[in-house]
C-alpha cells in the first residue's frame, strides 16, 4: 500500500510571511539555532489537522472533505500578532505567533476533524488552538537554556504583525529530509 505524510492547512501570503520574518528576526538572533529548530519562513502555515501517514487511497476522500468544508465557510481574514509558547512560558517546547480568526475557522476545523476520525485517524484530544509555529525547542537542552528561552519570550512583545486573507484550504504532502521538511501542495479547495 502506498503511503505519504499529509496535513491540512491554510496558507499565508508571502508578504505576511516576510512581515513575520522581520518582526521575529531579533528573537531568532537572540535564541540562535543551537537550542531552537526554526521553521523556514516559507513553510509557515496554519495547520488545521495533521494527518501523518496517509494511504494514497484516502486522498480522493480527503479532497471531497476539503471541498465540502470549504463550501461551508466564507473567505475571512486572520489577524496575526502576539508571541507565546506551548505548553507554558516556563516550559517552552513550541514557540508560536498568535492568530485571531472568526468563529467560522473553528467550525471549519471541526468538520475536518470529524472527517479525519471517520477515515480512521485518531481523534485529536487537544483543543484547536490557532497559531503559527515559529520553532521547536530542541530536546535535552540544559535548564539554563530553557530559562533563557523563557526570559526572552517574556521580554519580547509582538504587536499586530499583519492581516492575511484566507481564500482556500490546502492538502499538503510533507517529506522529511535531513535539512528540514519539504511541503508539496496536493489539492486546494476555495472558500465561498
Amino acid at each position: 500500500m502506498n503511503q505519504i505524510r499529509t496535513f491540512i492547512a491554510l496558507d499565508l501570503p508571502p508578504a505576511v510571511q516576510e512581515s513575520i520574518e522581520k518582526q521575529t528576526k531579533h528573537l531568532r538572533q537572540t535564541l540562535g539555532d543551537d537550542v531552537i529548530r526554526w521553521v523556514p519562513i516559507h513553510n509557515l502555515h496554519l495547520t488545521l489537522r495533521f494527518l501523518g501517514v496517509t494511504p494514497t487511497s484516502h486522498l480522493e476522500f480527503l479532497k471531497q472533505t476539503l471541498t465540502q468544508a470549504a463550501a461551508t465557510c466564507s473567505q475571512f481574514d486572520l489577524q496575526i500578532g502576539g508571541l507565546g509558547s506551548f505548553p507554558t512560558p516556563k516550559r517552552p517546547r513550541v514557540i508560536w505567533v498568535g492568530l485571531h480568526a472568526p468563529a467560522g475557522l473553528n467550525s471549519m476545523q471541526q468538520k475536518i476533524e470529524e472527517s479525519a476520525v471517520r477515515l480512521g485517524y485518531e481523534k485529536e484530544e487537544r483543543p484547536f488552538s490557532p497559531h503559527l509555529t515559529l520553532g521547536r525547542v530542541r530536546q535535552g537542552i540544559p535548564s539554563q537554556d530553557l530559562q533563557k528561552i523563557s526570559n526572552t519570550l517574556m521580554s519580547i512583545q509582538l504587536g499586530n504583525i499583519g492581516i492575511a486573507r484566507v481564500d482556500s484550504i490546502h492538502l499538503y504532502q510533507s517529506d522529511l529530509h535531513a535539512d528540514g521538511s519539504v511541503y508539496t501542495k496536493l489539492f486546494s479547495a476555495p472558500l465561498r
